[in-house]
């Protein structure tokens, strides 16, 4: 049986709560791209064991991502960073509908590279780094700042359209990813683990403050 098979399986196994399928469908209307269901269900989990009470996003996009950790942490606050003011509208609304509480909704328009510098240092349980793929290793090291030693940095899309493990490709997307990869595979600060489910997930826990 293939790798391929057995991810299609892993995608294919989870069943997306109405609310998040509503929001998908949404943002495929409108070409907006969500993290896979199997990414999903990864985060919700990742928010559920760690116990994440305060959680930032960069990239709202319709909701998805943070219907999912909200799923996994309903007791969590999340932060949310996106340019997009219509597409945020559009995600608060399907937070509303989860029953998501509204303090626990913190949505802030602007580009992300100039609200991160502002947000408190090691204050936040999880950074969810979903934002233009060109300035992921920014986001990345604007993340590890802001989480807690204990606290972890999530970046879907890690495998970059599955281009990442193949040498061949050397456009700087991919190349900016794989950087990122073997920097933070080698750095004694942090544990870092590589999912391949949807196009990669990577997940990077801080242990040295």
């Amino acid at each position: 049986m293939s790798k391929e098979t057995n991810w299609k399986y892993a995608e294919d196994i989870v069943t997306e709560p109405a609310v998040i399928a509503s929001a998908r469908a949404h943002a495929i209307e409108l070409g907006v791209e969500s993290v896979s269901p199997g990414i999903g269900a990864q985060l919700a989990v990742l928010a559920g064991t760690s116990a994440a009470q305060s959680i930032v996003e960069i990239g709202t996009g319709l909701g998805v991502s943070g219907l999912w950790m909200f799923a996994g942490a309903p007791g969590a606050t999340l932060t949310s960073i996106d340019t997009e003011v219509d597409r945020q509208q559009s995600a608060r609304a399907a937070f509303l509908e989860a029953g998501v509480a509204v303090n626990r909704i913190r949505l802030i328009t602007g580009r992300a590279r100039d609200v991160l510098p502002r947000m408190n240092e090691n204050s936040y349980d999880l950074v969810l780094v979903d934002g233009d793929p060109e300035s992921v290793i920014e986001y990345v090291e604007h993340g590890l700042r802001l989480v807690r030693v204990g606290g972890t940095v999530l970046v879907p899309h890690a495998l970059w359209r599955d281009r990442v493990a193949d040498p061949v490709q050397r456009d700087e997307t991919v190349t900016d990813f794989r950087t990122l990869i073997n920097e933070l595979s080698g750095s004694t600060a942090v544990i870092t683990a590589l999912s391949p489910i949807g196009d990669g997930l990577l997940q990077v826990t801080k242990i040295v403050g």
